[in-house]
């Protein structure tokens, strides 16, 4: 057997009172437990400066928590298991430039299967079929800078599904994409039926594609629970900064529900 070797057969990840504190003496997390579960769509919502950036960067290792302990797969997040949980756990930064770094969207896909070492062919195999995924094959000889911010999404995600993730993060995936960019990446995040974790403001988005919600607040996990039950408690969004998603709000033309009655 091969010690050197770890093989996750759950897509799980789980929280055990995790502390994180800056260099600068930030708290950034205060405390966090949680288990997903295999297969389970998670919304992460809460105000600027919650924490959300922070918990997501200790899900591939960016970040090492001060105390307590990040299992993914039911394996420790450390130095001997980070490349395994760095292939397992695809990670779209809220940044695209963050991402995309190489002369073209083809090499910046191809990035990621070519470090591991993959021939050329299964590279190729891999990059135009995430390509494809995302709807961009024809940005495929593009340099990223001449993108739009909806192109720039898209290929970031591209630059994680070539490497087929088990778990899939993401850190405000609609944040600056029109309706109709926002309305495909969502179409297209509900065909991806592994583990998801969202950290978004975007409340109608997390509704549409998550059953559950994480609402972190200074740190700490203020709710866990049913999206819609999350999203019905007013007196739960005052207390985390948050507003009701549109989407739950009624339209006040035609006699539904606002938040004024």
């Amino acid at each position: 057997m091969d010690h050197g070797v770890i093989q996750m057969s759950h897509h799980t990840i789980d929280a055990i009172d995790v502390h994180f504190t800056y260099p600068d003496g930030t708290v950034g997390l205060a405390g966090v437990s949680f288990h997903i579960g295999h297969g389970e769509s998670v919304a992460l919502v809460g105000a600027n400066g919650a924490g959300k950036s922070t918990l997501l960067m200790h899900l591939n290792g960016c970040l090492t928590s001060t105390s307590g302990e990040l299992r993914i797969g039911g394996f420790p997040v450390n130095d001997r298991n980070l490349k395994v949980i760095r292939r397992t756990v695809g990670m779209v930064f809220q940044d695209p430039d963050d991402q995309l770094f190489m002369p073209t969207v083809f090499d910046d896909v191809a990035f990621g299967p070519v470090n591991l070492g993959l021939p050329m062919e299964e590279v190729e195999r891999k990059v135009m079929h995430a390509l494809e995924t995302v709807g961009i094959p024809h940005l495929a000889k593009k340099p990223p800078y001449r993108l739009s911010g909806g192109e720039k999404r898209a290929a970031s995600l591209a630059t994680v599904l070539s490497m087929s993730p088990d778990i899939l993060v993401m850190d405000e995936p609609s944040s600056s994409l029109d309706p109709a960019a926002r309305r495909r990446l969502i179409e297209l995040l509900k065909t991806f039926h592994h583990t998801k974790i969202i950290a978004t403001h975007d409340l109608d988005l997390a509704l549409d594609l998550c059953r559950r919600t994480l609402v972190l607040h200074k740190g700490k996990i203020l709710a866990d629970g049913p999206t819609a039950d999350i999203f019905m408690n007013d007196a739960l969004l005052a207390e985390s900064c948050l507003e009701k998603p549109l989407g739950m709000q009624g339209c006040p033309r035609c006699g539904g529900r606002t938040e004024a009655e």
